[in-house]
């Protein structure tokens, strides 16, 4: 599929209805970074930044139906992957994707910020198929301890993943499972300074670290995340430039954040400026 002059991402995912993460986010960091965000929604969820009061799954065949709506007529030159809420789901758009020769951006959510569960154990086990076919897959700890816990539980020793040591071990063992790349999140990890690590299956590929930036607007961190580097995967950029690019954003994002609600606000991906991610 050849690429357009804007880049166009579809995002398959939830909707956040505060527009703090999911379809929200990833809308807002697509258009702030140039991109033509298309949309299959998962689920809709009643969500402000205390929590999620309510969820409403769509199903699987209009899920399915919205993805081939805009590919057969807008084409897509990368895809991200957020919540998926269901394993009918997953195999439904596991199917579809593995037709496209596009970039392909696995955000595989499962526990919102606030703590909501957003995918059990037969919806974490389909990702299997997904993280085969995804160009990178970009958990936090939570998320990789879970994912080797359900997927690969011959590689989980039963413990939570909780050290930089921990999750780079963690995610080789993902890595190499399913000759894929692993993006593992550091936010998770206490300390000061937060360390992402690209992780493949023979090893560390590239790793970034930073300051840890002190505030509670952190609601739509990883989704913004994704939808960053497959917006740019979709410009051209290697993935190493990709992740490097994404983690500009989210930080400048960060920063940007206009301090809404009364719990894990949103952040500032519409005050972010090109010469931010420089």
């Amino acid at each position: 599929m050849s690429r357009a002059a804007t880049p166009r991402i579809l995002i398959i995912a939830g909707s956040d209805s505060g527009g703090g993460a999911g379809i929200q986010a990833d809308i807002k960091t697509v258009t702030m970074l140039g991109g033509h965000a298309m949309t299959a929604i998962t689920a809709i969820t009643a969500q402000n930044t205390l929590g999620v009061q309510a969820v409403l799954q769509v199903s699987a065949d209009m899920v399915l139906a919205q993805i081939t709506s805009c590919v057969s007529d807008i084409g897509v030159d990368a895809v991200k992957i957020g919540m998926l809420g269901s394993a009918a789901t997953a195999h439904g758009v596991a199917d579809l994707l593995e037709t496209l020769a596009v970039p392909i951006v696995f955000d595989p959510v499962m526990v919102a910020t606030s703590g909501a569960v957003l995918a059990d154990a037969e919806t974490i086990a389909a990702f299997a198929r997904l993280m085969r076919i995804a160009t990178v897959t970009t958990p936090n700890l939570p998320e990789l301890s879970a994912l080797l816990a359900t997927i690969r539980p011959d590689l989980f020793e039963g413990r939570p993943l909780r050290s930089a040591a921990d999750a780079g071990d963690g995610a080789v063992r993902l890595a190499h499972a399913f000759a894929s790349r692993v993006l593992v999140k550091g936010g998770h990890v206490d300390g000061d300074e937060i360390v992402d690590r690209l992780i493949g299956p023979a090893g560390e590929v590239a790793s970034w670290s930073a300051a840890r930036i002190e505030t509670r607007s952190t609601h739509g961190t990883g989704c913004t995340l994704a939808s960053a580097i497959a917006t740019l995967l979709a410009q051209g950029r290697s993935l190493e430039v990709a992740v490097e690019g994404a983690r500009a954003f989210v930080r400048a994002s960060l920063r940007a954040a206009p301090g809404l609600g009364g719990g894990h606000g949103p952040m500032g991906q519409q005050g972010v400026r090109a010469g931010d991610i420089s």
